[in-house]
């Protein structure tokens, strides 16, 4: 039997706003740009870790500006047009926060449990996604990709995130909406939840997080 969950780390976009992959394709479609194509040119394969511009963006090896560049050049070397991220990348905003994972999250701090934030982010958008929410109300720890040179699913970084937490992995649950990083986390012994694109997807994503604290 597994031990007694004592922490819970969280993935940001797509746990406690809503999903990015649906804008964003809901965004190429609408540039008249395959999306599938479009998603790998600007973020790579994300259910891997590579040199694509954007992972090492990701992990603080370049600056948006870089990474902008190189996908320009990826796009015109794929598709034959250049493909602009910040067009993508402007369906982003205004997404709403989900106040049942917020609630969800502090309760489970009240109540004893140790609480994580590890997310791929790139260092230019801590201004706009931080204060989204109240990191320090929420979270024992934040991980973020960009400042600590790993992203998910390298294994490494779900290690960090357990260490900072002072807890082992079979004492915590992870929640993603990426499944090539809820697939990362289980190789690392983490018991992973992954909440479905859809915002009627957080009610089973929660009750499955319910049923491995339970």
């Amino acid at each position: 039997m597994s031990p007694p969950v004592r922490a819970v780390i969280f993935d940001f976009g797509g746990v406690f706003i809503d999903s990015p992959f649906t804008a964003l394709v809901e965004a190429a479609s609408a540039q008249g740009l395959d999306p599938a194509v479009a998603l790998e040119v600007v973020f790579g394969p994300y259910d891997r870790d590579t040199d694509h511009p954007w992972h090492r963006l990701e992990r603080g090896e370049i600056d948006l500006a870089a990474a902008r560049s190189e996908i320009v050049a990826l796009g015109v070397e794929r598709t034959g047009r250049e493909i602009e991220p910040f067009d993508l990348l402007a369906a982003l905003a205004g997404g709403g926060i989900r106040t049942e994972v917020v609630d969800r999250c502090r309760d489970l701090r009240a109540g004893g449990r140790r609480t994580g934030l590890l997310t791929n982010n790139a260092a230019e958008f801590e201004g706009f996604w931080t204060p989204l929410l109240p990191l320090g109300e929420l979270f024992d720890d934040v991980v973020d990709s960009s400042a600590v040179g790993l992203r998910k699913p390298d294994p490494r970084i779900y290690h960090l995130a357990l260490e900072r937490l002072g807890v082992t992995a079979d004492e915590t649950v992870f929640i993603d909406d990426a499944l090539g990083n809820v697939v990362g986390a289980r190789a690392v012994g983490i018991r992973s939840v992954h909440v479905g694109p859809q915002p009627s997807d957080v009610a089973a994503a929660l009750a499955e997080l319910d049923a491995h604290l339970a």
